[in-house]
């Protein structure tokens, strides 16, 4: 992988919105509920998440059928986060999800692989586990780099210390093989963690060359500004959160490439759109835009700077949770409304019609199992609630 030195301070740059061909739009499943992730096996095949405990499965565009259920966790951002596929999966099989578990009054964050079996997921291993969880801030994305290692984003769970401290793997980009062991390489002796002092990322993505970025929401609600970031990744460098926020002039921190100022944007997951199938993203990063509803293209240079920051499909999906590309290089975009939510395909020129699927398995009342966790932990949402804004 290509490594880059840190990057110096960028100031806030407003997103523009230039005049995009006019694309195809077909909705590919509808009716879901609070849908977090999808994915693409090299089949077509489309594996998608839910927050409140469900993995999905799409078999050549037909019926989508439960393959996987969880316990709900009971956290207003957790549950079932994250999906990612093994690099060799038309040989192992093998699935990977990130799930909130509430345990002895406690959330924690775990990874979990799975082997596909049909219709269902068997022989479930713990990959990872002891990463901290909360009602908020609990990352939550994972993804295979192109050096074949499993990455993942953890939140600081509502705890911002612990960004900073090493022995805490919240608040971090961690870097695994995907058997959950350390990679010789990794910056700190015998640790997970690829990079530290992040509050919530919430997507990782590749260009061709290797170059790694992330997105992470700010800090709009605690603090009265937003600063939603896009960083460049390196490996062993400290991101800031909670001791700078934006820009710094220290040395010692890596600035983002582009952060949202005052404003809020809640950047979610992201793809690099390797496709000529839409010819105006090609080479670029594509980063679905939660409070902003809208999807982020940024065209980012081989040495980390930002060329171009763009937006598209403003208010036409509402929020956009990500982004995703399959194995065709056709675009998919899953959107995270808390109604009726859709997978979405979009193209340049027209596709095959599919037929589309509409969930009949609606998940329970959300609101009821809030309830209760506001119960216990009512201190926390005397503090935070009132000031969440995604």
């Amino acid at each position: 992988m290509k490594h880059f030195a840190p990057l110096i301070a960028v100031a806030f740059v407003s997103l523009i919105t230039p005049a995009f061909a006019e694309m195809n739009i077909d909705v590919v499943v509808d009716g879901l509920n609070n849908p977090w992730e999808m994915v693409f096996a090299p089949n077509g095949d489309i594996y998608f998440s839910e927050r409140d405990g469900r993995v999905w499965k799409i078999e050549n565009f037909g019926e989508a059928k439960v393959i996987q259920t969880f316990p709900k966790s009971g956290s207003y951002e957790g549950g079932t986060l994250g999906l990612a596929l093994d690099p060799n999966f038309e040989e192992t099989k093998k699935i990977y999800i990130y799930q909130t578990n509430l345990e002895l009054e406690f959330f924690q964050n775990k990874v979990f692989s799975f082997t596909v079996d049909g219709d269902e997921l068997v022989d479930m291993q713990t990959v990872i586990d002891d990463i901290p969880g909360a009602p908020w801030h609990d990352g939550g994305r994972i993804a295979f780099g192109p050096d074949d290692k499993l990455y993942i984003t953890t939140g600081d769970a509502v705890n911002p210390g612990w960004s900073q401290d090493l022995s805490s793997l919240a608040g971090k980009i961690l870097r695994i093989n995907s058997d959950g062991s350390i990679p010789d390489d990794n910056p700190f002796d015998s640790s997970a963690i690829f990079s530290y002092g992040h509050r919530n990322p919430q997507g990782i993505a590749w260009n061709e060359d290797g170059m790694l970025v992330s997105s992470e929401h700010g800090p709009s609600g605690e603090m009265g500004y937003g600063h939603d970031e896009i960083n460049v990744i390196v490996k062993g460098k400290n991101y800031g959160w909670p001791k700078v926020v934006g820009d710094s002039s220290d040395d010692s921190f890596v600035n983002p490439i582009i952060h949202s100022g005052e404003q809020t944007w809640a950047p979610s997951g992201m793809i690099f759109y390797n496709s000529d199938k839409i010819s105006s993203l090609e080479g670029k990063f594509l980063v679905g835009a939660l409070r902003g509803q809208h999807l982020m293209v940024l065209d980012v240079a081989n040495d980390g700077s930002l060329i171009s920051a763009e937006k598209m499909f403003e208010g036409d999906f509402g929020r956009i949770r990500t982004a995703q590309i399959n194995s065709d290089g056709v675009l998919y975009l899953l959107t995270a409304n808390g109604d009726n939510d859709k997978i979405i395909r979009i193209s340049e020129a027209p596709l095959e019609e599919v037929t589309k699927f509409t969930s009949s398995e609606s998940g329970d009342n959300l609101a009821i199992v809030y309830a209760i966790v506001g119960i216990v932990i009512a201190g926390i949402i005397a503090v935070i609630v009132i000031k969440r804004r995604r």
